[in-house]
């Protein structure tokens, strides 16, 4: 296998390789295109590539479900990395079609939910056909005529001899999906004071007031928490697990110690790593919360233990 590879939601032209392009790490590298997040953490996994780039959360759907739920059941990853794509869309079909003819759409689900109320004011009566990525439904109308139409990203037509037939189809034209890198290192970055830590932790059992135990882990100890989302362990009906990002660094006294709390409260807590933020926005905590005060904490305690206090 060669060295430096990197795995990427595909083909050419979707907002994962936008995403991958801001690695500097992956420049000059081999790109491997994958169908879905369980092939490219595969690749991670069994070693065919370096790293793999997936859509982790996106600012209008919330968490991405299939990226969460992996994560959480494939030990042995780490994110060392988060990058901000702008997301927009275009209606995209064969050389010749009219919107007038357009019955049914192709389109990525998260694509789709992000389109949903442009489509039903101009197509009201449109179907859909779930495709595996964005380019992938562009590509489906030249490979079949079970869709009229697909959503696609800006820029298909240069790899698609396809027509554009509306722009800026999104919801939301301020919308972003956040993507991480995730690899199988170990290795820990280096605190950058614009960090971001993620976990995945489970409630002990469900007794009233739990999530609210798990939660003051956080607030007493100043971790502001800039994701929280709930997913079902699968298990048994009611039983869920929680996504947490958390603002700093796991070297940052402040979040190493509400991970001690955190980890004798919860029976099962996963550390998916410590990076820089993709936004580059500085964390700040009042004083109370430094790494100093957490520090001469210790040091009088410790001098309490030896007398000296």
């Amino acid at each position: 296998m060669p060295d430096e590879t990197y795995s990427y939601l595909g083909p050419a032209g979707t907002f994962t390789e936008a995403a991958l392009k801001q690695v500097p790490e992956a420049a000059g590298k081999k790109w491997r295109s994958v169908n879905n997040v369980g092939e490219a953490l595969d690749d991670v996994i069994s070693g065919r590539s370096t790293a793999a780039m997936i859509a982790i959360e996106n600012s209008i759907e919330g968490g991405v479900s299939v990226a969460q739920d992996a994560l959480a059941t494939i030990p042995g990853l780490r994110i060392i990395g988060e990058y901000l794509v702008p997301v927009n869309f275009v209606l995209v079909a064969r050389p010749g079609t009219t919107l007038a003819d357009v019955k049914v759409i192709n389109a990525h689900p998260v694509a789709y939910g992000q389109t949903h109320r442009w489509l039903d004011e101009h197509l009201p009566e449109h179907g859909h056909i779930p495709a595996t990525s964005n380019v992938a439904a562009a590509a489906s109308l030249l490979e079949s005529d079970l869709a009229d139409a697909a959503v696609a990203p800006p820029g298909i037509t240069e790899h698609h001899d396809l027509t554009v037939l509306a722009e800026g189809i999104g919801d939301n034209p301020n919308a972003v999906t956040r993507f991480v890198l995730v690899s199988r290192t170990a290795q820990l970055p280096e605190p950058t004071g614009s960090d971001k830590t993620s976990i995945i932790a489970e409630l002990p059992d469900d007794t009233a007031g739990r999530l609210l135990e798990m939660l003051e882990q956080f607030a007493t100890r100043g971790v502001n928490m800039s994701l929280l989302e709930s997913r079902p362990i699968g298990d048994a009906l009611g039983r869920y697990r929680f996504v947490i990002d958390l603002d700093g660094h796991i070297l940052d006294e402040r979040v190493a110690d509400a991970l001690l709390g955190l980890k004798r409260f919860s029976p099962h807590v996963i550390f998916l790593g410590s990076y820089p933020r993709a936004d580059k926005q500085r964390i700040t905590v009042v004083e109370r919360y430094d790494n100093d005060a957490f520090v001469d904490a210790r040091d009088w305690l410790r001098g309490l233990i030896v007398g000296e206090g």
